[in-house]
Formats: structure tokens, sequence, C-alpha cells
């Protein structure tokens, strides 16, 4: 059975829309929970000799530190990591006798650090930077690849609508984590970011998959209609880009559940990204061609 993508496209426009809309409302609205990584704060690692008081115990012995909110993480079996936007090292003494009452610590194994402010900026515009340069690779990279078929369309649309597609499948986990951070205190941090770098590269290997399949088709197909070549390449496509995110994202809800704290908003974005990402590069990329090829067309008549 063949499914008709191409005919269909604008109830799928229809649908990125309205996530991306709810996403970018969210992230304007609640705002993003930054991570110490990039706002400064000061963080403390301690293992306890025997067995690790539970998360809730804690959290209800240290609920904050200087009026800031403080989030523990468990590390391993006995130890725990407790982050905090406060950077007073004055606190320190006073937080360790107090996870003291609740069973004795290793001498040897407690840590102190602290992230200035300047630091936290550094980081912040680094990533940024990191993230412009990414996805102009991407775009230079694609153009590259498929400039052999710059016929009907140029070989930089697949760029570009590439780039739609890599702003849809991140801009809705974004949302979803601006939500998550004025509900539940879900912060973004060094690994989200390192998370939502990978799904870059996730999202766009999906994209070039049925990119590859669509140039095969148009180089050998005597079908004259874009847009049925275009269908045709995804439907050839679909089993594969299915099934190839299915088994990334069992390991990855295994990671979730039973991954510990430290992987669990890592793990949470990469299911997200990867989700957006298969929704896009079948419902999104290859249909916006068709789009524009039409829009130009109907420009030049």
């Amino acid at each position: 059975m063949t499914i008709q993508f191409i005919k269909f496209r604008k109830i799928f426009y229809i649908f990125s829309i309205i996530t991306i809309v709810l996403s970018v409302a969210s992230i304007f609205i609640f705002g993003l929970e930054l991570g110490i990584d990039f706002t400064g704060g000061s963080m403390l690692e301690v293992e306890y000799e025997n067995e690790r008081p539970s998360i809730q115990a804690i959290q209800e012995k240290i609920p904050e530190i200087n009026s800031e909110k403080v989030i523990v993480q468990p590390v391993e079996e006995k130890g725990i990591i407790l982050k905090t936007k406060s950077t007073s090292e004055g606190t320190y003494l006073e937080t360790i006798k107090k996870l003291e009452e609740l069973g004795k610590l290793r001498e040897d194994a407690s840590q102190f650090e602290t992230i200035g402010p300047v630091i936290g900026n550094e980081l912040k515009n680094k990533t940024q930077i990191v993230v412009i340069l990414s996805l102009m690779a991407i775009v230079f990279y694609i153009a590259f690849s498929f400039r052999k078929i710059s016929r009907p369309v140029n070989s930089f649309a697949y760029g570009f609508t590439s780039l739609i597609a890599l702003c849809h499948d991140v801009l809705i986990p974004l949302g979803i984590f601006a939500f998550l951070g004025k509900l539940y205190g879900v912060q973004v941090t060094i690994p989200v970011i390192t998370a939502f770098l990978t799904v870059l590269g996730y999202s766009i290997n999906n994209s070039v998959v049925v990119f590859d399949r669509a140039r095969e088709n148009l180089l050998k197909s005597r079908e004259t209609s874009f847009g049925s070549i275009i269908n045709k390449s995804l439907n050839e496509t679909l089993t594969r880009s299915i099934n190839t995110s299915l088994t990334t994202l069992f390991v990855l809800f295994a990671i979730f559940f039973s991954g510990g704290e430290t992987l669990r908003y890592f793990s949470l974005t990469l299911i997200l990204g990867i989700s957006c990402g298969t929704y896009s590069s079948i419902f999104l990329v290859t249909p916006l061609l068709v789009s524009y090829l039409e829009w130009r067309e109907k420009r030049l008549h």
C-alpha cells in the first residue's frame, strides 16, 4: 500500500506549526531553567560510608541554601551531588553537618566546586556559537552532497528544508523543557545541550536517507512529477526510518527509567528529539521541497 504523504502534507504542516507555536510560547512565558553550568553556582559532591539516605530525605533536610533551591542528584550507589545557584562557600560546613545527621560521610570523598557567573556566561556564549556553526555546516554539507540533482529544485533547497526540520526538532523539546522547568524545576545543563547537538546529527541522518533515495529515483525514474518521486522515496524508506528510530528509543527509555537521575534528562532530550526528528524527516522535510517547487512555479507564471 502506498501512503500519500504529499497529498496530505498540509495537515502535517498545520500540526507542526501548532506544536512549534506552543513550544515557542512555552519558552517565552516560562523561560528555560538554566543549570549552574550557565548561570554560575556551587556543586558539592559527597559519599556516604554505608547506605545512602533517600533523595527525598536529603531534600527535606536541605530544602535550600541561602534561599536558593537545591538540586539533588544521586551518584552511583552511595554518592550524591548538591547543586545550587548560590556561590557562597560559607555554607559548605553547615551543609556537611546536615548531611552527616542522615549518615556518616566518607572524609576522602568530599568535593566542593564553584562556577562563577563569568564562566557561566562564557559557556552560554560558546554553546550558542557551536549550535549556529553546526546548523550552517549542515546546510552547506547537504547542498554540496546533493549538487548533482539541482533540478527541479536547487541543491540548497535540500539544505534549507533540513534546517527548518532541525529547528522543528529542537524547538519542541525546548518548549517541553521550559514547561518542565516551570513545573518541576528541570534544568538545562551541559549534558542536555550535548543531547540536543546529538539530536541535530541524528535528525539530519534520517533526512539524508530520504534525500538519497529521492536522488536515486530522480536519476533513474521515468516519472515526470517531482511530487510522485518524493512520495515514492518516502514510502521506500519509511520502514527503515521507523525501525532505526524505534531501536534507539528502546535503549533510551531503558536509560530514562533505570539510568538514575544523572542520565534522566539527557535521555529525555534524546527521546524527544529523535521522536520529533523521525516525524520531521518523514512528514516535513521532503514534502517541503514539493511545496517550495509549487510555490516557485506559481511565482514564475
